[in-house]
């Protein structure tokens, strides 16, 4: 029997987080075989799965700043992909920044949640049940 600090995912739950799997290794898949069309087609899902896993896991701190952590990796992977595409990524875009380098806005944005999470929310919340 679960208890009050079991943590479950509900069966339709875990059945689109592993679609967004899939989604994320087509995406990736087409970016390694240079297969634009559908390579570009795959962020959309990718990417909306990984918001609403986001949104449907606000009642957890921790769900929240990981998944969101997660948006933003598929953000600046999309980005370094499409980069790469279109042949950008060697030029310079935006503060002395190559098309490639630019990605790593989004991963540090994503990796601030995380920072934020484990340096800030966690120490002052240490009684609050999480699924860390």
């Amino acid at each position: 029997m679960p208890q009050d600090s079991d943590y479950s995912i509900p069966l339709r739950f875990r059945k689109m987080e592993n679609l967004h799997i899939v989604f994320w290794l087509f995406k990736d898949i087409s970016w390694c075989m240079v297969w634009r069309p559908l390579g570009i087609i795959m962020i959309f899902p990718t990417l909306v799965i990984a918001i609403w896993i986001a949104f449907k896991n606000k009642k957890f701190m921790s769900e929240v700043c990981h998944n969101f952590a997660i948006v933003f990796w598929i953000s600046a992977n999309s980005f370094w992909m499409i980069s790469e595409f279109f042949k950008f990524d060697e030029k310079i875009l935006l503060f002395g920044l190559t098309g490639k380098q630019t990605a790593m806005i989004p991963f540090c944005i994503g990796l601030l949640f995380l920072i934020y999470y484990y340096l800030i929310w966690r120490p002052r919340h240490k009684n609050v049940t999480e699924t860390m």
